[in-house]
């Protein structure tokens, strides 16, 4: 028997999902295209969500997956109902700013694409699951990419505006969990994905990234004030995606290296949790010759509306360097890192770190002293399931149950403030990353594969049931 203390009483677990990862339905009800439907399957995949290879409609001789997902848009009642069955505190999901504003920068929105997310926020409250949502989840819509630059432009920060006013107000009494932007600090590394940047021949880049970074941190911070004017009861969270730099070595110029790299992630979150930005980030974008450009007022909306909690997604920690000559890389979450030989690895290439998660969240509670909660956490992998559809997935339920034990000791042992944990891809979906349906991370399988084929029947997997008993006991049954 493991001995692990129970998480406290309000502890919200539950699972996460993306809108353009399960939904589908990419031209149904009045929804208008996104950056993140018109990214295939493929080679041409990462150059697209790096913004190097223009890419801005549908191109023959791709698939692109997101155009079906798994279908949840027509499935969520029978998801939600089996979310329920696994006893989900809460269920973090993100709204498709297309089904809101199919263009982007309408006067008035999409009733159809409302009413569809109001009608699957009651089935989650019928179950008693607190919906957490994010509202930009890799997702800005076609027309704005294409009429303004993406968050190149100020007018994003006002189109985002009347985004948030619009479901805050309609959606208020349902929703109280609310997340910004998704992984800003994606901004840097996948930006076409992350902020729909696409970027000429001789283009400052730098420049552009950190200019739409401004844009976004503006509008993160206008939409946690407009949140907390419409409800008062509305709480706002930032979301990075994290894991920690170790150094390669013990010399202090690798230590220097992972603190570099460190800085560059939380540099966003220093802004949206501290109010201000850093000095360190000044001094280098100084260094750089990046000028941001900001209006009159960003200081004041910055300093005076911080988030209320910090959320992360956490599925390794990094090595960093600083020497050229280490160059064995590993594969990441869109960050390449140098292989860690002290740890596994999944099947992606991704190394395995439960310790790390609890470094990570000790170092942002030392940091920010806010409530945190991880909203993404899982492994991706190949599952092969019987003729019934079932799936002996004991590696998935050892990867959960060592970070579950490393969560447990830093609320315990460390004393850190975490508000709850949800698995990233509770049930199969399309891999953000690489496109691909066969990385699997679900503890519900869904029948379909890289090339779009299968029946979408979803089954329960062997994590099913054990997640339904962690859940039950608190976190305390976990073998």
């Amino acid at each position: 028997m493991i001995n692990v203390k129970p998480f406290p009483a309000n502890f919200l677990w539950g699972g996460a999902t993306a809108a353009n990862q399960c939904e589908g339905a990419y031209d149904v009800d009045g929804r208008g295209l996104a950056n993140v439907d018109v990214v295939p399957i493929g080679k041409d995949r990462f150059p697209i969500i790096a913004g190097k290879k223009k890419m801005f409609d549908f191109e023959e001789g791709y698939f692109y997956p997101a155009k079906e997902g798994i279908d949840m848009y027509h499935r969520y009642k029978e998801d939600i109902a089996l979310f329920a069955e696994m006893g989900f505190k809460t269920y973090r999901l993100s709204i498709a700013w297309t089904r809101i504003f199919p263009k982007g920068d309408e006067g008035e929105p999409n009733e159809a694409g409302l009413a569809y997310y109001e009608d699957l926020f009651k089935e989650c409250r019928k179950y008693g699951i607190e919906p957490l949502v994010t509202i930009t989840h890799f997702d800005c819509p076609m027309h704005l990419i294409e009429a303004y630059g993406g968050w190149r432009n100020r007018k994003m920060v006002e189109f985002y505006e009347r985004l948030c006013r619009t479901i805050f107000t309609r959606f208020k009494g349902l929703v109280k969990y609310w997340l910004t932007f998704n992984e800003i600090n994606m901004i840097l590394h996948a930006p076409f994905m992350g902020a729909g940047l696409y970027f000429e021949e001789g283009e400052n880049e730098t420049q552009v990234k950190y200019q739409a970074a401004h844009h976004e941190l503006v509008a993160s911070a206008l939409a946690t004030k407009i949140a907390h004017e419409i409800d008062p009861e509305n709480k706002v969270g930032c979301m990075l995606a994290a894991g920690q730099y170790y150094p390669h070595t013990c010399h202090p110029a690798d230590y220097w290296e992972a603190m570099q790299k460190d800085r560059e992630n939380y540099f966003f979150i220093d802004v949206q949790a501290r109010g201000s930005y850093p000095t360190y980030a000044l001094k280098q974008l100084e260094r750089e010759g990046v000028v941001i450009e900001m209006a009159d007022g960003d200081a004041e909306l910055l300093k005076e509306h911080t988030v209320d909690f910090i959320s992360f997604s956490y599925y390794s920690s990094r090595v960093a360097s600083a020497d050229p000559a280490v160059n064995e890389q590993t594969a990441g979450n869109i960050f390449a890192s140098i292989k860690n030989p002290y740890l596994d690895e999944s099947e992606w290439g991704w190394q395995i770190d439960p310790l790390g998660l609890r470094i990570t969240l000790n170092t942002i509670w030392d940091r920010y002293q806010k409530p945190m909660f991880i909203v993404e956490n899982g492994l991706g992998a190949v599952d092969t399931p019987d003729e019934t559809g079932y799936v002996e997935d004991d590696y998935r339920i050892g990867y959960l149950r060592e970070h579950i034990k490393t969560m447990s000791q830093a609320i315990h042992e460390d004393g850190v403030e975490l508000l709850g944990y949800t698995t990233w891809g509770c049930i199969d979906l399309v891999s953000a990353g690489t496109g691909e349906m066969k990385k699997r991370y679900g503890f519900i399988y869904v029948d379909r594969d890289n090339e779009g084929k299968g029946t979408l029947k979803r089954s329960k997997k062997k994590s099913f049931d054990w997640y339904k008993q962690v859940i039950a006991s608190q976190g305390t049954e976990l073998d």
